[in-house]
């Protein structure tokens, strides 16, 4: 499980996204646009009202954005967002196939069109099913038009409509409380009001024809404005309970004039927090809000350099020790110093001896075995997670605890000769957020075991159970996995457990939650041959 730094995550990839893409990364910032393919145009064959691009396919605009973007070091991921958590220093993003890190997260996911449920409507939604008088008016002008409103602003668009055109009908049978005054200004515009309801809309090859009532009446047509309710992509951030704007149109993520969120490490542009916004206006809010996310992340990079921290969140050659150093050098402890549970379940009635945990972070493993006999010692990365392991252990008198900051990368390629063996060798979740060799310290744990010695893997085996559907996606290893991952030789290992086991931790809203684990412990039981 690996995942890149990021400075921004785009999800989005319509004319916000690659606009607030192109503007970071003329910025020198690294960044990855995550993007489905579904962008909400793309039952338009032409785009209009744009200076420039007037009758463009909207996928030959999204071509040639992405091409542009790309040349300033843009990368694409087809993929779609799961979730996101806060992590403090950065954001964890969960995608389809794995997750990455970034400081900043610009949502341009934009909206789901929600259309009034009459049959045929949505089949001809696009091309003379239309929405925007100033995006597709001009090609049905002087035709023979009606308007199926949405309740909340449908006379405005029907008096848009009739701009364009003397041939106008308006279906006014959802408008509660059409005012004699409104219902006389509307017939002496020539707009023919319509009261029975909608039974279907007719037509063929994306061509309307006409709209059928209730009672079999027949109105000829040849296009169709309407509005339906407006549903917008972001679901995937309901963890980080976002402030939210509601409007007659429905339930937005509320933002500042820059795009930014009621959360420091959140924007949102385009349709998904504006949706009447058109494609100039989405882009327009994507290369300000591009700016302003630059903006932040400049001031923020000095500020770490005024208190020498290392920039190892947004450079994608700093290194996994930069990484975790990052992480743990925060003020206290970061984690709870508590055992592992499934180490304690299982290793409290062995014999002690000597032991190693590989990823140690701030000692609680290597403590709690130390106090019980073993001359038990830990590897990290981070100098500030073993300066605290340290200094907990000398606290609490315990001399046969060590510590020492290693790269296991390194200490896979140690001599053999310079090897230690050992009676216990530990690696609970050693599933690193950043480049880790997962497979290569385990199988290399496997051969430092000394005779009868027994290696525990402990690793995160499924979801939790507060977000269970969100994490679905995510791969987890089971014990099987593991076991056929470290690729054994029979006659010189046994596995004494292979099993997933639930424990109850504490979820991010502080309640209590249950945890899956895959637990493996192997043992060697005679020299490799």
């Amino acid at each position: 499980m690996t995942q890149n730094i990021w400075d921004a995550v785009i999800v989005g990839g319509g004319p916000a996204g690659l606009s607030a893409a192109q503007t970071l990364g003329r910025s020198l910032r690294r960044v990855l646009v995550v993007d489905e393919g579904n962008p909400r145009n793309r039952f338009a064959s032409h785009m209009h009202n744009i200076l420039g691009f007037d009758g463009v396919p909207p996928t030959e605009l999204a071509q040639r954005g992405r091409a542009e973007v790309e040349k300033y070091g843009v990368e694409f991921r087809d993929d779609g967002v799961r979730w996101v958590t806060d992590a403090q220093e950065h954001l964890r993003v969960e995608l389809g196939d794995g997750y990455v890190a970034t400081r900043a997260l610009i949502v341009a996911t934009g909206v789901t069109d929600e259309l009034p449920a009459i049959p045929g409507l949505a089949e001809h939604w696009g091309s003379t099913v239309l929405h925007c008088p100033y995006c597709h008016g001009w090609e049905v002008r002087g035709q023979r038009l009606a308007v199926i409103p949405n309740p909340d602003f449908g006379v405005h668009q029907a008096k848009l409509v009739r701009q364009l055109s003397e041939q106008v009908v308006l279906f006014t049978d959802v408008l509660s409380g059409l005012d004699e005054a409104t219902t006389r200004a509307l017939k002496r515009r020539g707009i023919e009001l319509e009261a029975e309801p909608i039974a279907e809309i007719v037509g063929e090859a994306g061509q309307v024809s006409m709209v059928r009532t209730a009672s079999g009446r027949e109105i000829a047509v040849d296009a169709i404005f309407t509005a339906g309710m407006l549903k917008p992509h972001d679901g995937f951030l309901k963890e980080l309970e976002l402030e939210r704007a509601d409007s007659p149109l429905g339930s937005f993520i509320a933002v500042d004039q820059t795009g930014r969120t009621s959360h420091p490490r959140v924007w949102a542009a385009g349709n998904v927090v504006t949706p009447t916004a058109t494609v100039p206006l989405a882009t327009g809010a994507g290369m300000l809000t591009g700016a302003a996310v630059n903006g932040v992340l400049v001031e923020e990079d000095f500020e770490r350099a005024a208190h020498g921290h290392s920039h190892g969140l947004s450079e994608n050659t700093a290194s996994p020790a930069e990484f975790w150093e990052e992480l743990y050098s925060g003020d206290g402890p970061r984690w709870s110093g508590r055992v592992n549970q499934a180490i304690a379940e299982l290793v409290s009635d062995w014999q002690p001896g000597r032991s190693l945990d590989l990823g140690c972070g701030e000692g609680g493993d290597v403590m709690w075995l130390a106090e019980r006999g073993w001359q038990a010692s830990g590897i990290d990365l981070s100098q500030t997670a073993i300066a605290r392991a340290r200094e907990a252990a000398e606290d609490r008198g315990l001399d046969r605890a060590s510590f020492e900051v290693a790269d296991l990368a390194d200490w896979i390629g140690a001599p053999p000769e310079n090897t230690e063996q050992y009676d216990l060798i530990t690696a609970s979740f050693l599933q690193s957020p950043v480049e880790l060799p997962r497979a290569d310290v385990l199988c290399a744990a496997v051969a430092r075991l000394a005779e009868g010695g027994r290696l525990v893997i402990v690793a995160h085996a499924a979801a939790p159970s507060f977000a269970p559907d969100h994490h679905s996606h995510a791969e987890f290893p089971t014990p099987e996995n593991e076991v056929a991952m470290l690729g054994l030789d029979p006659e010189a290992y046994a596995i004494d457990v292979a099993e997933v086991r639930t424990r109850v931790g504490t979820a991010p809203d502080g309640q209590s939650a249950e945890f899956e684990d895959s637990v493996v412990v192997v043992r060697r039981v005679s020299a490799v041959s």
